[in-house]
């Protein structure tokens, strides 16, 4: 796992939790917008996702468990679509929060599989 790919997803996915809750708060129904940020999230988890099974095929390890790690990203992997989901099942400005707690959920999982992958503990 790349820093500085990490800290890209973290961002730009916790910013569409920002976006999405903003869009919720003001009663807006989910939009093109917010459901499509969401699933630029989603594709750069795929993205992860190859780069992630690419470096543990050369050899390369987390520094603690590589499985938790992939239990993590395939988690993560399952959020958006299921926001979307209920998003597009119920059109009301509570799908729009829900996609931007997806977004804050997955903001939270990157952070968690960047510790697992690096060993760098954060402490608050």
């Amino acid at each position: 796992m790349f820093e500085w790919a990490y800290q890209l997803q973290a961002i730009f996915a916790a910013l569409v939790g920002v976006f999405a809750v903003g869009l919720g708060i003001m009663k807006r129904p989910p939009s093109w917008w917010s459901v499509g940020s969401l699933a630029v999230v989603e594709g750069l988890l795929l993205v992860q996702l190859a780069v992630s099974i690419a470096l543990v095929a050369t050899g390369k390890q987390a520094v603690g468990d590589t499985v938790e790690f992939f239990g993590y990203l395939i988690t993560a992997l399952i959020v958006p679509p299921a926001a979307v989901a209920w998003a597009i099942l119920e059109r009301t400005r509570w799908s729009t929060l829900v996609l931007g707690v997806a977004g804050f959920t997955v903001a939270v999982m990157l952070v968690r599989m960047w510790q697992i992958w690096s060993g760098i503990r954060f402490s608050f």
